[in-house]
């Protein structure tokens, strides 16, 4: 008689979070402004609006624009706005900051919305492998987030994880 295969993980009621399921995937481009800048010191108005008449915006349908400057120089509020209006109605979205800032900032805005209160009293393993690397900030804000409602909180995989948060447990009030 052969012994029947017992999954072990499935019957523990561990739920998994892959927390790149977070972000839709869309592309982020860079928009660096120190390109745009005279000497890579100045931002020149007249040039600044002409050199983005003639920038190509159609190449960021449906990308997501990361806008920053690279060099420490001081770049008007309004040439931000120009680019977020020239972007408009093509970009999925244009967000301030470098690609990887922008890349943090889009998994931000799911983890806000996202509800967490479907962990209560669950165990969560949050992924530790996934296909693509994901910021260390991912981690610590669903950290953030599911401590108040989960039981139990790991890191890692099923077969093997880090133990990270253990609910503790309520004291019996004695009378």
């Amino acid at each position: 008689m052969a012994e029947e295969f017992v999954n072990k993980v499935a019957k523990s009621g561990l739920i998994t979070l892959d927390l790149q399921t977070f972000h839709d995937g869309s592309e982020i481009v860079a928009f660096d402004l120190k390109d745009y800048l005279f000497m890579e010191m100045i931002l020149k108005e007249k040039d600044f609006r002409e050199a983005l008449d003639q920038h190509d915006w159609q190449k960021y349908q449906d990308k997501i624009i990361a806008v920053y400057c690279s060099i420490d120089a001081i770049v008007a509020s309004w040439a931000y706005m120009l680019v977020a209006a020239k972007a408009d109605g093509i970009a999925k979205d244009v967000i301030f900051g470098t690609p990887e800032q922008v890349r943090h900032e889009c998994y931000r805005r799911e983890l806000e919305q996202h509800d967490w209160s479907q962990y209560e009293g669950k165990r969560v393993l949050l992924k530790g492998c996934s296909e693509k690397e994901l910021p260390q900030s991912v981690y610590l804000l669903a950290t953030q987030k599911v401590l108040p409602y989960t039981e139990r909180l790991m890191y890692g995989e099923a077969c093997s994880f880090v133990p990270v948060y253990r609910k503790p447990k309520q004291k019996a009030v004695s009378q």
